[in-house]
């Protein structure tokens, strides 16, 4: 394959995914991985992609709000199997926030119905927890994303700065550990940055391939995380990086 036909593939599959390691288009053009970062250092300098820690992450202007729909299918498996881990480390009394993301709502499913407090700007978040009789759900209200379903916007950042909670569970597009978590959508990363500060601790959900990866809009370094649960597949090096900044892993199968 030309190197010019290669290179092509490459900004193909990173705007295709979203992100992608140097690993796996080493694996999937049968080159070396010094061969692939010249070929993304050629693309960024031609603004057709953003290299990150360990690979790429496309620059498409329209990476805006996924569709719940969309969320729902993607990586489902291993957003169950955060969420589950996630819910056993939520206690009767606890007062906590939930964003919009999908796993969000998976852990609003597999929550029992025990007293407990529960702010979100979620609106299937709300919608599931409402047939829990015991817990209270707070819903910020705001400015309406129809592709999310969620609440954004003045309203719903006055609406958190009310509430103090014990625990924020959150998910986020990109995990970068120099440049730190970011989102696509500018009004959902400025909420979520909010969450984390009316709360004790702040729990990151998210599946291994959102390390090393960067979107748009930034929430917070990666030391303001108290614990990550992430699946099998996150690197060692990473997984010693973290530890190095004595944040807590959760491991999920």
């Amino acid at each position: 394959m030309l190197v010019a036909e290669r290179q092509k593939k490459i900004v193909e599959l990173v705007n295709e995914r979203l992100s992608i390691r140097v690993t796996e288009l080493s694996k999937i053009f049968a080159v070396t991985e010094e061969t692939i970062r010249r070929d993304l250092e050629k693309l960024e300098k031609e603004n057709l992609l953003m290299r990150s820690h360990g690979g790429a992450v496309s620059i498409e202007k329209d990476q805006g709000e996924v569709s719940y729909l969309e969320r729902e299918i993607t990586n489902a498996e291993q957003k169950k199997a955060i969420a589950a881990a996630a819910v056993r480390i939520i206690e009767p009394g606890d007062q906590i926030v939930l964003d919009a993301s999908t796993t969000a709502w998976y852990v609003a499913k597999e929550l029992s119905d025990m007293p407990l407090t529960v702010l979100t700007n979620s609106i299937k978040v709300a919608i599931e927890l409402s047939k829990k009789e015991q817990i209270k759900v707070i819903s910020t209200g705001g400015t309406l994303l129809s592709q999310s379903l969620s609440y954004v916007g003045p309203l719903a950042e006055r609406s958190l700065s009310m509430y103090h909670v014990n625990k924020a569970f959150l998910s986020c597009k990109g995990v970068h550990l120099e440049r730190g978590l970011s989102d696509f959508n500018e009004s959902q990363a400025l909420l979520k940055k909010q969450m984390m500060e009316i709360a004790d601790e702040t729990i990151l959900m998210v599946d291994s391939s959102k390390f090393g990866t960067r979107a748009f809009s930034r929430i917070s370094p990666v030391s303001n995380l108290d614990c990550i649960i992430t699946d099998s597949k996150l690197d060692e090096e990473t997984k010693n990086q973290l530890e190095d900044k004595n944040i807590k892993l959760l491991i999920v199968d």
